[in-house]
C-alpha cells in the first residue's frame, strides 16, 4: 500500500463510518505493528508511525528505521491478513464509540423509527444506522404496533453492549410530550412560549404549564390552535392521552388552582416549612379536585413541585381541633407552640417528628435539648398511631379518610397566604374525559380560535 493509498483508505474508512480520522489513523498503525510482530516478534521493540499529511508509513526496530523493501516483505500476505484481522476489530470498536457517542448526546430527543420485529412484548425499532429497543414498560399502555410500521419515541438510555450499542427507547417519558409540544408548535420551538413544567401519567393525562413573555400572544390559546388543530395531533399521537394546559404562574395562589383545574378552589394556604400547599374546596368539588385514583392533585403536584393536602373548609377546622389537643398534650411543651405550629401546618405527629430542631426552638422557644425531647415524643406517638390503623385495617374498621396528599418538592418560593377568587379566569385546556369518566369536547370542538376561548377549560 503506497503513502496515496493509505489517505485514500484513511478517508473512504472517514467518510462511509463516520470514524474520526485520527482514530483510523491509529487503527492502521496498530494494524501495522501488529503485522510486524508477527514477523520479528513479540520481544523485539518495534513502533509504527504514518504522517497524516503524506500518508507515509514508517516502521522502527530498535528504534532503527526500516526499509521499504524490508516493510513490504513484513506487510506479506500472511501478515496482510493479520493485520486486516486487527483493522477490522478495531475500526468496529471506534464505530461502536462514534454510535454510541452520538445517540448519546441525543438522549431525551425525539426519533423516527419502524417497527422490524418482536422479541415477546419488546419491540425492536431501525433508527438506520443503528437499532433501538421499545420495552414494553416504555409503551403507552394500551397501545400496539406491527412490524413496519412507524413510530416516534425519546432516547431514554443508551448503553455499550459488547461491540454493538444498546438503545433504549420510551413512550411513556414526559419529554415525549415536551418533544411533540415543540413539533407542533412553532412558538415553543422559536422559544416564544415556554413549557415551565410538564406532569405526566402515561396513556392516561398530562398537565403541560406554558407561559410567554409577550403580553400580545395567549400562550394556552397558541397550544391548542385553530379548534384545537395543534393539541389534537398531539393528542393522536399520544393514542388519545387527556393533555392539560396550564397558564405558568410564579404566585402559587394562582398557578395552584390553574393546576387542580377543572375544580374549583376556595383558598390556597401555604405552609413553606413543610412544602406542603393545602387547598380548600366546596364538597361538591371534592372529588373532582382529587380525580381518578387522586390522578388530577398526584400531577398538579408535580406541576408546582409541592405537596397538595386538598380538604373541605369542615375537615379543615376538625384537623386543626385534633392538632390542638394532640399538641397541647406534649409534656414539657408551651401553650403557644401547638397554635405556632398548626400556623406552620404541622398538623401529625407524623408532620412533627421530621422538623428541624432550630425551627422547633423557633416556633416554641424552648432550648435544643426540650426540642430534642419533643421530636422524640412525636416519633413514639406517630409510630403508635401507626400501629393503631394498621390494626383498624386488620379488622376492616378503618378510620374517616385523610384529606388527599401527594408528594412533591420543596424548591417553590415562599409565599404570604392569600384566598384564590373563585372563577378564577386562569384555566387549562383539557382534551379527553373529565374525572368522572364522562367525555368532554375535544380537539374538534369549537373553542380555542381566540385568546378567551384558548383560555376555557374542556372538563367541568
Amino acid at each position: 500500500m503506497n503513502d496515496a493509498e493509505v489517505l485514500r483508505t484513511v478517508d473512504a474508512i472517514h467518510r462511509d463510518k463516520n470514524i474520526d480520522k485520527e482514530i483510523v489513523f491509529e487503527v492502521l498503525e496498530q494494524a501495522i505493528l501488529s503485522a510486524a510482530r508477527k514477523h520479528y516478534g513479540e520481544e523485539i521493540p518495534l513502533e509504527s508511525k504514518i504522517d497524516r499529511i503524506t500518508g507515509h508509513t514508517t516502521v522502527t526496530k530498535e528504534g532503527a528505521p526500516i526499509d521499504s523493501e524490508q516493510l513490504g516483505e513484513i506487510l506479506g500476505r500472511i501478515s496482510a491478513q493479520s493485520a486486516k484481522q486487527v483493522m477490522i476489530q478495531k475500526i468496529r470498536e471506534a464505530e461502536r464509540d462514534a454510535l454510541f457517542d452520538e445517540y448519546l448526546s441525543m438522549r431525551g430527543s425525539l426519533v423516527n423509527g419502524t417497527i422490524t420485529r418482536f422479541e415477546g412484548s419488546t419491540a425492536t425499532v431501525n433508527l438506520g444506522k443503528v437499532e433501538g429497543i421499545l420495552p414494553k414498560s416504555e409503551q403507552i399502555p394500551g397501545e400496539s404496533f406491527r412490524v413496519g410500521e412507524r413510530v416516534r419515541a425519546v432516547v431514554l438510555e443508551v448503553r455499550k453492549a459488547g461491540a454493538r450499542v444498546r438503545i433504549v427507547l420510551s413512550r411513556v417519558h414526559p419529554d415525549l410530550v415536551r418533544r411533540l409540544f415543540e413539533i407542533e408548535i412553532p412558538e415553543i420551538s422559536e422559544q416564544v412560549i415556554d413549557i415551565r413544567s410538564l406532569a405526566r401519567e402515561a396513556g392516561y393525562r398530562s398537565k403541560v404549564a406554558v407561559s410567554c413573555l409577550d403580553q400580545k400572544i395567549d400562550a394556552v390559546g397558541a397550544c391548542v390552535g385553530v379548534r384545537g388543530s395543534r393539541i389534537k395531533n398531539i393528542v393522536e399521537e399520544l393514542a388519545g392521552e387527556r393533555i392539560d394546559i396550564v397558564r405558568w404562574n410564579d404566585s402559587l395562589q394562582v398557578l395552584v388552582p390553574n393546576a387542580l383545574q377543572p375544580a374549583e378552589v376556595e383558598e390556597v394556604i401555604l405552609c413553606p416549612m413543610l412544602g406542603r400547599v393545602i387547598v380548600l374546596v366546596k364538597d361538591d368539588q371534592l372529588s373532582l379536585a382529587i380525580g381518578k385514583r387522586g390522578q388530577n392533585v398526584r400531577l398538579a403536584s408535580k406541576l408546582v413541585g409541592w405537596d397538595i393536602d386538598i380538604m373541605t373548609r369542615e375537615e379543615l377546622n376538625e384537623k386543626l381541633d385534633k392538632s390542638l389537643e394532640a399538641f397541647c398534650a406534649i409534656p414539657g411543651a408551651p401553650p403557644e407552640m401547638a397554635e405556632n405550629l398548626i400556623e406552620q401546618g404541622f398538623f401529625t405527629f407524623d408532620d412533627l417528628s421530621v422538623i428541624e430542631l432550630d425551627q422547633l426552638a423557633e416556633l416554641s422557644g424552648l432550648s435544643e435539648d426540650e426540642c430534642m425531647g419533643v421530636v422524640e415524643f412525636a416519633e413514639q406517638e406517630a409510630e403508635r398511631l401507626e400501629a393503631e390503623q394498621a390494626a383498624h385495617k386488620a379488622a376492616g374498621t378503618l378510620p374517616p379518610r385523610s384529606p388527599a396528599r401527594t408528594p412533591g418538592g420543596k424548591s417553590a418560593p415562599v409565599m404570604e397566604e392569600t384566598p384564590v377568587p373563585e372563577g378564577s379566569e386562569e384555566s387549562p385546556v383539557a382534551v379527553g374525559e373529565d374525572e368522572t369518566g364522562e367525555a368532554t369536547p375535544d380537539a374538534d370542538s369549537p373553542p380555542a380560535e381566540s385568546s378567551s376561548e384558548g383560555d376555557a377549560a374542556a372538563s367541568s
